[in-house]
């Protein structure tokens, strides 16, 4: 029974997880519009019960840890974490204050699971007050382990971004050219690329098409990219446009002498990764495919010798 618990406790904490993390970023103006159209609540509890489960339940529970998550953590950590969701791109819509609770979550659970399963029941249960220190000690040290778990989901998720970013620079580098040298300005041409192009990259340029209307200046809502994408390209893309505009260069021509380089960078990372195929085939080739050739080869021979030794002797002599 213990151990059933143990395990349904491990599971709700994994779902629990998986529904914070994995919901789609929503538009908050157009959910809203929306709700307002399509309200039919008479009070206000009616209107509550209308939200996602995950708005009405897991949110003020991953809130209310989170409070004690800040106490755990430091000011540089906090900002370490910041940054990395601003990397990941807030990933399900995750604030600074929901992953301290996500993490805080994922400990207790880790912990009470590890408590139960490796301190009681590996233990054999608890018959004294002496016999909760093995417990608590492991405890203890799966509430760290599931503190820390996230942040290795958090680090994919970047590296994964990063990956798409890349991919999507030279392809939306084109576009911008093609659209600048046809006649449009750069925000309309960033627009188009927007339109014409979805992904983590489109998503930024967006985010900075957004601030740039509200009023902030362009070269400072592009260069507030690099810190969110960090990636190196598009870093020296973005300080290439910044220099052309305080220069007063043409646009057009720094954007295809851009588009050039991109694609020759891109060409020899493509040529990259086929130099260092046959390396990364030697090791499954080696561990997978030579120990199937070594047995049908080698085995008729080895069972003929033990045969032959079984027997008394070799035949003929």
């Amino acid at each position: 029974m213990i151990v059933l618990l143990a395990i349904g406790a491990g599971l709700g904490v994994f779902l629990i997880f998986m529904a914070l993390v994995s919901g789609g970023s929503v538009d908050p103006v157009q959910a809203r519009l929306t709700q307002l159209g399509n309200i039919q609540a008479r009070n206000l509890e009616e209107l509550e019960l209308q939200q996602p489960f995950a708005e009405r339940t897991l949110r003020p529970l991953v809130a209310r840890l989170s409070r004690a998550g800040g106490r755990l953590s430091s000011a540089s950590s906090t900002e370490t974490a910041e940054r990395r969701l601003a990397l990941a791109g807030n990933p399900g819509d995750l604030r600074l204050t929901d992953w301290m609770g996500v993490k805080m979550l994922v400990g207790l659970g880790t912990g009470a699971f590890l408590f139960v399963m490796l301190g009681v029941v590996a233990g054999g249960g608890i018959a004294s007050v002496g016999d909760l220190v093995k417990p608590f000690f492991f405890g203890l040290i799966g509430f760290f382990m599931g503190y820390l778990l996230p942040e290795f989901w958090l680090g994919r998720k970047i590296k994964s971004r990063q990956k798409v970013i890349l991919k999507m620079i030279p392809d939306a580098l084109d576009l911008l050219t093609i659209s600048v040298r046809a006649g449009l300005g750069f925000d309309a041409a960033l627009a188009k690329v927007v339109e014409k192009l979805p992904g983590p990259l489109t998503d930024e340029f967006r985010r900075a098409l957004a601030e740039v209307r509200v009023g902030k200046a362009r070269r400072e809502a592009l260069r507030d990219m690099i810190p969110r994408t960090n990636v190196q390209p598009l870093s020296n893309f973005i300080g290439a446009i910044i220099q052309a505009e305080t220069l007063g260069v043409s646009i057009s021509k720094v954007l295809q002498v851009q588009s050039e380089q991109l694609r020759i960078e891109r060409r020899q990372r493509a040529e990259e990764m086929a130099a260092k195929a046959p390396i990364k085939m030697l090791f499954p080739l080696v561990g997978c495919i030579f120990p199937s050739l070594f047995v049908v080869i080698l085995g008729p021979a080895i069972i003929s010798l033990v045969k032959t030794f079984a027997g008394g002797g070799i035949p003929g002599r």
